[in-house]
Parts: structure tokens; C-alpha cells; sequence
């Protein structure tokens, strides 16, 4: 994606490729489908209606592409994640956390952009951070508060890096990551006050309103919370297969499983014993933002991919955040897994795309995100 497309709308991308189409199929599920060969984009809905379609260039297929099966399933990359967040929820030693730590912080070694953004590093108070700057169209008006995942028990700098390189490249806003305090050794709300304390820091440079949240996986979860206790402030929210219900009850967690190549019910599971370690039961709001009242909330964007077993996480948390009165764009993609922006391939690529159309439009023009 070029840079400068991050403070531009293309408004007329819509309707020229709606001439000469067959009209949008509205499938059962509330999701439209629009005819076409060669699609690997995916649906996006809103709570006012059904938003546009397609936000990227292609008609959606409603065929799986294999070739991209193919690369999710044998790409050493892939399989090195899939590695490090199956071990068994009732396995969770010290060896295997540090186990686990160690292959996440190689991973992002493997898949961070390495260039278009100046690292800059930091700390606030005991938490190390990082500034994440774009090379190229840089608006410092503007950031984003980026929460890497890892189920509260991994990840680091490096691991946040992936996506907090490409949040800074498609939005065009310094983006801040940071090394929360991880469970076991730090469980809730560890992570919670260590959030707050760098959103405190960024407040000291930018207004509330200036600002947006951003999360993958636990990460997301983080950034709900965040959110939850801030109140009215933040300008929006960036979702990446966020982990909305700690209870693993989904049904998605028995549809996906097989097609999962990242997440197992155990994982998750152990994930979220670990974090909660005795303090309240899965299903207390403080822990499972799907099911506190989500009022007030500033404009979410929420991806996620077909095949993961958090989909569901991501369905619900739509659907409440527009019955609560907000506004929430869901962005399925057909061909995706969990947190699939992270990998340097094209459906990557297009979501980051979009993404920062979402973000430009929300930033940039009168439009409420989703409006057609």
C-alpha cells in the first residue's frame, strides 16, 4: 500500500466498480456477498444497516483460495505460531511459558517490516515502550495506542513490533506499543494499570480525542478494557481477532477447530486461568469485556478471520456494541486466521488497506465509518 493513501479516500472506488456488476446478495447471516472470480477480500458489516460490501478492489469470491490455505498451513512462520500457542492449558509450566516467550519474540524478529518507520525507544516508569514513526506521510497530530497479544502470557517489543510497524504505516500516526507485565508472574490487573499508565504518558502530548486505541488478540481484550475505564476520550478502536469472553464457550470453538492453524480451546483456556488466577470467574466483565455494557464507546473496527475459533468474539462484540447505541464495522476475511495481518502476505496487505481507509475516514471526512 503506498503511505500517502493513509490521508486519502478514494470516494468514488465504490461506485465504479458497482457499474456493470450483478446487485449484492444479502446471504442469511446479514452479510453481503457480491459476485466475482477473483475475490480474497472480506465482508464488512455495520450496525446501521449493511455497510458497503467490499472495501478493498475485488468482488468477494465465496470460494476458498487453496493457494492461500496453502501458504497459512506450510509456511515456517505459521508453523512456528501454531507451535507456540497450542500448548496444552493444563501444561503451562515455567519451561513452556519461556519456551513460549522466546518463539514469539523470534517471530516478530521474522515478521516485522523492517523499514518506513523509526524505532524509538522508552520507558514509563518500569514499562518499556516503544514510538513507532512513519518514514512517510506522517501526520504528529495524531496516535495510536497499540496492545500486542499473547494471552497475557507472551510477547514483548519485538512481537509488538509486527503490527505496531504496520499500524504506524497505514495510519500515518505515531503508534506507541509496550511491554505490559504478563501472568503468571503478574496476573489482573497488572496489565490494566500498566496500559493506563503509557495512555497517561501519550496524554501529556496529544488530546484524548487525538488518539486510538488498537489491539490483537489479548491485546484487544487489553484495549477494550482500557476503554471501558477511560470512559469518553479516545477518537476510535482498532480490533485485531480481539478476546472478547474468557469463558471459551463459543460455538466457534467447535466450528474452527480443525481449520484454526494459531489457536486451540485448551490454550485459550489455560490463557485465561492463568490471568484471572482466582480473582473472579471468566465470565465478570472485567475480564470478558463481551459482556459489560459497552456504552459510550468511540467508533470499532473489527477484524477477523473466517477461520479461527475467536470469531464469534468478534460477531458478538459487533452486534452489542450497535445495540448499545455505538458504532462497530465487523471485517471478515474468508481466507484468514487469527490475527492474520501480522504475516507479509497479500490478504495482509489488503486488510492494512482497509483499515486505513476506516481510519481516514473517520479522522478525515464528516462520515460516520460505515456510512455509505
Amino acid at each position: 500500500m503506498k503511505t500517502e493513501d493513509a490521508h486519502k479516500l478514494n470516494k468514488t472506488e465504490d461506485s465504479k466498480q458497482a457499474k456493470g456488476k450483478k446487485s449484492a446478495e444479502v446471504s442469511k447471516l446479514g452479510r453481503v456477498k457480491k459476485p466475482g472470480k477473483d475475490n480474497k477480500l472480506s465482508t464488512a458489516e455495520t450496525g446501521k444497516g449493511l455497510s458497503k460490501a467490499e472495501t478493498g478492489k475485488k468482488p468477494v469470491k465465496e470460494k476458498r483460495d487453496k493457494k492461500a490455505e496453502n501458504i497459512r498451513m506450510k509456511d515456517p512462520l505459521m508453523k512456528a505460531l501454531k507451535a507456540i500457542n497450542s500448548i496444552s492449558g493444563n501444561s503451562l509450566t515455567e519451561a513452556d511459558i519461556l519456551r513460549q516467550r522466546a518463539a514469539m519474540e523470534r517471530a516478530g524478529k521474522l515478521a516485522a517490516p523492517t523499514g518506513d518507520v523509526e524505532v524509538h525507544p522508552f520507558k514509563v516508569g518500569d514499562v518499556q515502550c516503544e514510538r513507532l514513526v512513519p518514514e512517510f506521510a506522517h501526520n504528529p497530530q495524531y496516535a495510536v495506542l497499540y496492545a500486542h497479544g499473547g494471552g497475557y502470557l507472551c510477547g514483548g517489543l519485538d512481537f509488538a513490533r509486527i503490527l505496531g510497524a504496520k499500524l504506524a504505516i497505514a495510519t500515518g500516526f505515531t503508534t506507541y506499543s509496550f511491554a505490559y507485565r504478563l501472568a503468571p508472574e503478574n496476573t489482573y490487573p497488572a496489565a490494566l494499570e500498566d496500559a493506563t499508565a503509557v495512555w497517561e504518558h501519550i496524554r501529556e502530548k496529544y488530546p484524548a480525542d487525538h488518539i486510538l486505541l488498537a489491539g490483537d488478540s489479548a491485546g484487544g481484550n487489553l484495549a477494550l478494557c482500557l476503554a471501558e475505564k477511560l470512559g469518553p476520550g479516545p477518537k476510535g478502536i482498532l480490533l485485531f481477532s480481539p478476546w472478547t469472553d474468557m469463558t471459551s464457550t463459543a460455538e466457534s470453538y467447535d466450528t474452527y477447530k480443525d481449520l484454526d492453524p494459531i489457536l486451540t480451546r485448551e490454550y485459550v483456556s489455560g490463557a485465561a486461568k492463568a490471568y484471572i488466577a482466582g480473582k473472579g470467574v471468566p465470565w465478570d466483565q472485567e475480564f470478558s469485556p463481551l459482556f459489560g455494557e459497552l456504552k459510550g464507546l468511540p467508533p470499532v473496527y473489527i477484524m477477523a478471520g473466517r477461520n479461527e475459533i475467536l470469531l464469534d468474539d468478534s460477531i458478538r462484540l459487533k452486534d452489542k456494541i450497535n445495540i448499545a447505541g455505538g458504532t462497530a464495522v465487523l471485517d471478515i476475511e474468508e481466507n484468514g486466521w487469527h490475527v492474520y495481518q501480522q504475516m507479509p502476505i497479500p490478504i495482509a496487505r489488503r486488510a492494512m488497506k482497509r483499515l486505513s481507509e476506516f481510519v481516514s475516514e473517520l479522522i478525515y471526512t464528516d462520515k460516520e465509518p460505515g456510512e455509505t
